[in-house]
């Protein structure tokens, strides 16, 4: 899968610990899910001004795309920018890259399915006016807006 990364305004530096390793010394593959998550955060909270003590969002779903292994060495970052909205439900695409004496190269991508959710109700809810605004200014173009 190739990325176009000059449609991400969104990048944010992810650690590399020692805790993330395997056996072989490469990061982990669940811990990726722990980096795209890092850079979520980092995007709602520093781009989107989402207040999650109101609205929260919890994970529907994710994929992930392991295309070359990372080590502790490695100095990586995630770019992460909204995709589509719904409703209720929007979805985010993350890239991680390694930096290297070339530039950077794209060793991981992934898509998660993230849902507006009302933790009092238990239940999920529209996604904020004012959020759902900043996502479509920030991250479009090609930002897909689903109507139903």
């Amino acid at each position: 899968m190739a990325e176009n990364l000059s449609y991400y305004r969104f990048k944010t530096d992810i650690p590399i610990r020692f805790s993330d390793l395997d056996a072989y010394g490469h990061v982990n593959n669940a811990v990726y899910l722990t980096y795209f998550e890092i850079a979520r955060s980092n995007y709602w909270r520093e781009a989107i001004g989402w207040d999650q003590k109101k609205v929260g969002v919890i994970l529907g779903r994710s994929e992930i795309n392991y295309l070359k292994p990372l080590t502790l060495e490695d100095k990586i970052s995630c770019y992460v920018r909204t995709t589509r909205i719904g409703n209720s439900s929007f979805d985010m695409m993350h890239v991680l890259v390694k930096h290297t004496p070339n530039g950077e190269e794209i060793c991981t991508t992934g898509k998660t399915v993230c849902i507006s959710y009302d933790y009092g109700a238990n239940k999920s809810t529209p996604i904020p006016i004012s959020e759902r605004q900043r996502m479509i200014e920030y991250d479009e173009p090609p930002l897909i807006l689903n109507t139903n």
